[in-house]
């Protein structure tokens, strides 16, 4: 049975612009840069140790490995316990960062790559 998600797959344009949008802009870790032939998967995540990493992989490449396989930009919502001080944060980088806005589940704000792929980021107590 499914306990829990290892890895989300990004397909990108530009891995080295994607690393360096997730890891300069915020905050991640690089967990592996690989390359096996002519896939390079670069992993980050939020810390070393988390659960859950998002993989980064040139779509263009994997297009032409799995012509059928969906590229697509999954929408993933992240929760922060610092949640003001990153939104502040990808401000400071120049992200392109929504304003902050109260749900019924809680405070949350949306934020773009630089491919113009939005994820959302949802305050976490």
């Amino acid at each position: 049975m499914i306990r829990k998600l290892g890895q989300v797959m990004l397909y990108v344009n530009d891995q080295e612009k994607a690393m360096k949008f997730w890891t300069e802009n915020v905050g991640f870790h690089i967990i592996a840069d690989e390359t096996a032939g002519p896939l390079r998967w670069i992993e980050v995540a939020p810390t070393k140790d988390s659960e859950t990493t998002l993989v980064l992989h040139d779509k263009e490449v994997v297009s032409s490995m799995s012509p059928d396989l969906q590229l697509g930009t999954p929408s993933l919502l992240f929760y922060s316990d610092q949640f003001e001080q990153l939104h502040n944060h990808l401000i400071a980088h120049q992200v392109t960062v929504g304003d902050i806005m109260t749900m019924p589940s809680g405070r949350t704000f949306n934020f773009a790559d630089e491919e113009e792929n939005y994820f959302a980021v949802m305050e976490m107590e």
